[in-house]
């Protein structure tokens, strides 16, 4: 029996399974979201960074405003709490946490994306963090962020005394 063939069938077979399996982590790592009736479905993979993802979508697309809500798995969660007496952050990063909520929006500073998200997150003690996220980087599994798409430009604009990133709305007439 000639064993030649049967290597190279199999050898055929190899190539064609890496081949395919890169074929999907690269479509994996094009589509990261889609359209929906109200505006955007984004589904992260471990390793990507949330808010300069969702910046990017918002630049990408243009998005005018939104409101976004998302839940997953993260590598690390870094939280800040602002000191309103230094007007800074003191960030602390959580590591291995699932993250039960994300909320936010998107709105712009000149002609820049400016994300403002807040989170819950839980440590496998179920003990919970919250608060501003200043950063945030999908774990192990997904992270998913639904994304509402408002109609009108907001944009943000710091405020003394604080030293705050304001959220500016139109008056109503």
């Amino acid at each position: 029996m000639n064993i030649q063939p049967l290597k190279i069938g199999m050898a055929l077979i190899l190539l064609m399974s890496l081949n395919f399996a890169n074929a999907q982590q690269k479509d994996a790592e094009k589509c990261r979201y889609t359209r929906t009736p109200q505006g955007y479905l984004m589904v992260l993979r471990e390793g990507d960074n949330v808010l300069e993802l969702i910046e990017k979508l918002a630049k990408e697309q243009n998005i005018p405003s939104a409101n976004f809500t998302g839940i997953g798995f993260a590598q690390d969660a870094t939280f800040g709490f602002y000191d309103f007496n230094q007007k800074k952050f003191h960030p602390k990063t959580f590591n291995k946490v699932e993250m039960g909520s994300i909320t936010g929006s998107i709105a712009w500073s000149g002609d820049k994306p400016s994300i403002h998200m807040h989170g819950v997150a839980t440590d496998d003690k179920f003990d919970a963090y919250g608060g501003h996220i200043l950063g945030l980087k999908v774990g192990t599994g997904s992270m998913e962020i639904y994304i509402t798409v408002n109609p009108e430009k907001l944009e943000r604009k710091i405020e003394q005394p604080l030293n705050a990133n304001v959220l500016q709305l139109p008056c109503l007439k």
